[in-house]
């Protein structure tokens, strides 16, 4: 069977900034090791890694993915370490970013953005590959069988899904989906589409979307239903926030 693309939708959906950060507010940090080779990437919430010793950070950086809005980051981990010392790869691309933050040279910040991606998709790569023992998002695209069915959802959300076909596409039978599914991820899968839906709704309408072009893309039946179902989730009216995506 094919591999399956895991991040491609979420990628799409979220801009990533990578912007310098003071240490103690910085949500990425790479620290030294060995020799001063780089050492360890830390990655988590804000201040992550405040405790440090100044002498032992490369750069701090802040990395702004969508914040609580990616439910990808929304799963991570506090505090995420990865070693660079068992991906030269990864170290390079490290001491690259560092390059262009000390530098400031013309078109720094978007290089730094597109490296900064790259960086998080290996990260991300690493922890789907790691698993996850906490349910989420994170241990749902780390399931063989159920990241296809997420995947999915993701690719296509104004798709009537129901459970049956959503297992046919995992490989499961139709309870052994669902168990397995609100087990894993912490939810059930048509609670899992409802939040990806109006997700992804709120995103066109602060892009200028219509409410009921939006509410077709993603499968209400009528814009009233879908201005029921979005005021209920964000407790706010869609048409007021159509148009308000930061500048």
């Amino acid at each position: 069977m094919a591999r399956i693309d895991r991040l491609t939708a979420l990628m799409e959906r979220f801009t990533l900034q990578v912007r310098p950060a003071p240490l103690e507010t910085a949500t990425m940090v790479v620290t030294t090791g060995h020799g001063g080779r780089l050492g360890e990437i830390w990655f988590g919430r804000a201040g992550v890694g405040a405790e440090l010793a100044a002498e032992s950070v490369v750069f701090a950086a802040d990395v702004d993915w969508g914040g609580a809005s990616n439910p990808l980051l929304a799963g991570l981990p506090e505090t995420f370490r990865y070693d660079l010392a068992s991906d030269p790869e990864a170290a390079s691309l490290v001491a690259l970013m560092h390059s262009e933050l000390a530098a400031a040279r013309c078109g720094s910040g978007s290089v730094i953005n597109r490296l900064g991606e790259v960086m998080v998709v290996r990260l991300l790569r690493a922890r789907i590959e790691a698993g996850s023992t906490e349910p989420g998002l994170l241990a749902g695209l780390s399931d063989a069988r159920l990241s296809r069915a997420i995947v999915a959802i993701h690719g296509n959300p104004g798709r009537n899904w129901r459970n049956d076909d959503l297992a046919e596409v995992a490989g499961l039978s139709l309870s052994r989906f669902a168990e397995t599914f609100a087990g894993v991820v912490g939810e059930t899968p048509a609670a899992y589409l409802r939040r990806w839906r109006l997700l992804v709704a709120r995103q066109d309408l602060q892009n200028g979307d219509r409410v009921d072009a939006v509410a077709r893309r993603y499968g209400y039946q009528s814009a009233e239903g879908f201005a029921r179902a979005f005021r209920q989730h964000y407790g706010q009216n869609p048409l007021a926030m159509r148009g308000s995506a930061p500048g």
